[in-house]
């Protein structure tokens, strides 16, 4: 998925609260927004590379926003609102292949009390509930989510599974937002009860996905799929 807005890489300086940082841009210290509630603090290191993306709008306090740093050599996408995007691109564009037969793609859809990233639709085939988390945590090449807990992550997958308990598909999709990435697997120091939770859902047919991103300055589009691993097994 192509930005359809410009970016610019800058130095990050400080992060004071969850949706602010400072950046410094053309030798000028500039406040910016984070559209990431998470931690990043693996990421977010005072004089990092970091990237920014030009906005607009009458309402906005901030011109920019701050969506990614590079981790060594590796950008990583911290955006938290792309990751949706990214993955509608690839399912529209038929490029996740264990949902490539669904040829209705519908976003944001309720099933009970609960309200899942997409629904899916075929003549031939129940429908199909799919939740889509991004991860931006790496450590010597493995992927991780949460970075925090995240009690509606776990509430997801528990509605994941009454859905296919009702008959329809469900599934979760693990969008990492980076390159090199060898497995994911849950961050089950962070967060145990969602790791609890995604072992109860894959034991319940929910089917679990993990696929790593090409990411550039410009761009982020869904690349490889990767394995997806709870430790014990």
């Amino acid at each position: 998925m192509i930005f359809d807005k410009p970016t610019k890489e800058v130095v990050f300086l400080r992060r004071p609260n969850r949706f602010q940082a400072y950046i410094e841009l053309e030798g000028e210290e500039v406040l910016v927004h984070v559209p990431n509630t998470g931690r990043l603090r693996e990421i977010l290191i005072p004089g990092c590379r970091a990237l920014i993306r030009y906005e607009s709008g009458a309402k906005r306090k901030t011109a920019h926003s701050l969506i990614g740093a590079w981790k060594g050599n590796q950008l990583i996408n911290f955006d938290s609102q792309i990751p949706n995007r990214v993955v509608e691109e690839a399912l529209l564009e038929r490029r996740i292949p264990h949902l490539a037969e669904y040829t209705q793609v519908t976003r944001e859809k309720t099933f009970g009390k609960s309200r899942f990233d997409f629904k899916l639709s075929r003549p031939d085939a129940p429908d199909y509930y799919l939740e889509v988390k991004g991860v931006t945590l790496e450590g010597d090449g493995v992927v991780s989510f949460p970075d925090a807990v995240t009690e509606r992550g776990a509430r997801h997958l528990r509605e994941l599974v009454e859905a296919r308990n009702a008959g329809f598909g469900a599934g979760l999709i693990f969008l990492v937002q980076l390159e090199n990435a060898s497995y994911f697997t849950p961050n089950a120091a962070m967060d145990p009860y969602f790791a609890e939770s995604l072992r109860y859902a894959m034991e319940h047919q929910v089917e679990v996905a993990a696929y790593t991103c090409r990411t550039t300055t410009e761009s982020l589009t869904l690349d490889q799929a990767i394995p997806v691993r709870i430790e014990g097994e």
